[in-house]
């Protein structure tokens, strides 16, 4: 199956797969319709290296 590129550029929700025309309405959609989801999957994210990590200096 071979789509289209036309709405390449535009952001898309990856949880509904709907197509917005920039970023900000994406956020206000995410933050609309699916609160919930990123409510119950919340994670702290915690930047620290990895254990094993190498830093060069």
């Amino acid at each position: 199956m071979v789509l289209p590129l036309v709405d390449e550029h535009k952001p898309k929700c990856y949880l509904c797969h709907e197509g917005f025309e920039d970023i900000e309405r994406l956020r206000e959609h995410q933050n609309s319709k699916h609160k919930e989801f990123f409510e119950s999957n919340e994670k702290e994210m915690n930047r620290e290296p990895a254990p094993g990590d190498v830093t060069v200096f």
